[in-house]
């Protein structure tokens, strides 16, 4: 089976942090690894875009008209090649990292890890739900030396 992680640079601005397309590959290969009994083969794509892109594909998709950081949308489950798409908005990813003082890289590797795992069958909808994933999330992000995203500031310090 293939397993492959396929990302692709939709918007320019991405390029200028060029440790991102490497970064969100390996947290992506990571989450699928560390996703306890639901890890698939298939390849993913992941799409580096602009707001604009995600907006129109959140009003879409979603019914919601507004820019979101991260999209997941899974393949049907008869394609058994495929695990699905995700999609990263710059602008918004930019806006949450510099809110949050964390690096670009750190932020999209982490909306990444959150994508693929939707794509994996998790969500985060109950609090049950919730803790498994962030759980999870926290993981991945440790392997490759990013800080708990979730813990806040104060408690990092």
């Amino acid at each position: 089976m293939r397993r492959s992680i396929e990302v692709l640079v939709a918007d320019k601005r991405w390029t200028q942090h060029p440790r991102v397309v490497k970064q969100v590959a390996r947290a992506a290969s990571l989450a699928r690894a560390r996703a306890p009994a639901r890890s698939e083969n298939g390849a993913i794509t992941i799409l580096l875009a602009s707001d604009s892109r995600l907006r129109a594909l959140n009003a879409h998709f979603r019914g919601k008209d507004t820019a979101t950081n991260v999209l997941a949308f899974p393949a049907s489950r008869q394609r058994d090649l495929y695990i699905g798409d995700v999609a990263i908005a710059y602008g918004v990813a930019m806006r949450e990292a510099r809110e949050s003082k964390k690096p670009l890289e750190a932020h999209a590797a982490h909306l990444a890890v959150h994508g693929v795992l939707h794509l994996l069958g998790f969500d985060h909808e109950t609090a049950k739900q919730a803790k498994t994933m962030e759980a999870i999330e926290i993981s991945v992000l440790s392997a490759m030396r990013i800080p708990d995203p979730y813990r806040s500031r104060a408690e990092r310090a």
